[in-house]
């Protein structure tokens, strides 16, 4: 089984001409139909909202509440908008992205929110919509009313071709603006994944310390406050209670080591990714054998990503993929930077079954990665991750 966790494609757009077996009496021509009959009030509403709209908030644009007004109904024609493609979608099989929120112009407080609506061009290529949908409602209303009466033999080719129109529509005013918009959303999107998993590596970073060496210290400071008590009384019962606190600071010091390296290892940052990985490679319950080839060390975000993704599948081939050995290899390609991690182990790995390799997926796709797993029953399972490649060179200049 393969699984990909790369960014989804924006689903093709239906074709503009569908297949000419397509048109007929069928399901997607009643469709059609009712999309089409369907127009005339739905553009009525349509053109007398974005009309009223933009009307009051011009022609009060000379007092304090006209750009606010028309700000308001360009606010209104998006969910206008919305309405018309969940329609689109419904009805006509049109797969149109959602435009993503317009970026806000500093204008301070609420004179930039009004400046922000004013300038989206998403709202006015919906007023456009609006008014050019009415004497389209009209003839699509017209036609198809008639060729249900008299002209049922042309009936599905007039419908297909009214409705090809009306895809070409959606599509032309209704869609995302540019790639440059569409890249905002998945960008916007993304920043949510990384928040949710910085949220959580915080939480987990708090529990730790607190059911570990904190919990730990705080027995450690009692059992020394106990010691200085039987000092001078019970000198024996004292120096075994120091010996006991002096062997609850080592464990401590090791707990603390561990939670630091779990955030960043010092091996990483002092002598880069192969001496890092070979040193999770020795912990690794099963035999590893690491190879880093890379020119020069990638940008400090990069390899700690690098880094955490390598410990965390090769956990994994510990904790659940009975291995007898484990490679893991780090190479760079062009302007990519490749993970691989592979094991002989025969029981399957599935994302879809657990959050570890969901989790790394996540992580990935956040930063613009790319995650690959292929397992199939009986094994080997290989672990492909890509990175975009940032010199660290390069990223201090």
């Amino acid at each position: 089984m393969t699984t990909r966790s790369d960014r989804p494609a924006p689903a093709p757009p239906s074709p503009t001409v569908p297949p000419a077996d397509r048109v007929g009496f069928g399901a997607t021509m009643w469709k059609e139909v009712v999309h089409l009959l369907v127009n005339l009030p739905l553009s009525l509403l349509a053109f007398v909202y974005v009309t009223v709209a933009v009307a009051v908030g011009v022609a009060l644009s000379v007092t304090v509440v006209g750009l606010p007004l028309l700000a308001a109904g360009l606010a209104g024609a998006r969910l206008v908008g919305r309405a018309e493609r969940a329609r689109a979608r419904a009805l006509l099989d049109v797969r149109v992205e959602e435009p993503s929120r317009p970026p806000y112009r500093p204008g301070g407080g609420a004179l930039g929110v009004v400046w922000t609506a004013l300038g989206d061009p998403v709202a006015w290529r919906t007023v456009l919509y609006g008014f050019v949908r009415l004497p389209w409602g009209v003839l699509t209303f017209t036609v198809t009313l008639v060729a249900l009466g008299v002209l049922w033999p042309a009936l599905p080719y007039l419908v297909r071709w009214m409705a090809n129109a009306d895809r070409a529509m959606v599509r032309g005013l209704l869609g995302p603006s540019d790639e440059l918009e569409r890249r905002v959303a998945e960008l916007e999107s993304d920043r949510g994944v990384v928040v949710d998993v910085a949220a959580a590596d915080l939480r987990r970073i708090e529990r730790d310390l607190h059911d570990g060496a904190q919990a730990r210290l705080v027995a450690l400071a009692m059992g020394l406050g106990l010691a200085k008590e039987k000092a001078a009384e019970d000198p024996d019962a004292a120096a075994r209670m120091v010996e006991e606190a002096h062997s609850e600071v080592k464990l401590a010091l090791r707990e603390l080591r561990d939670l630091a390296r779990g955030i960043h290892p010092a091996v990483l940052t002092d002598r880069g990714l192969d001496a890092a990985l070979s040193s999770v490679a020795s912990r690794c319950t099963v035999p590893v054998t690491v190879t880093v080839d890379l020119p020069e060390r990638p940008a400090e975000a990069t390899e700690g990503i690098a880094y955490f993704t390598v410990s965390e599948l090769l956990q994994n081939v510990s904790k659940h993929a009975r291995a007898r050995h484990a490679t893991g290899n780090v190479w760079r390609t062009g302007d990519r930077l490749l993970i691989q991690v592979t094991d002989d182990g025969h029981d399957g790995a599935d994302p879809a079954h657990g959050t570890g390799l969901a989790g790394l997926a996540e992580r990935l796709d956040a930063v613009d990665g790319l995650f690959v797993v292929d397992s199939p029953p009986g094994g080997p399972t290989t672990v492909t991750a890509e990175l975009p490649w940032r010199s660290r060179t390069a990223v201090r200049r």
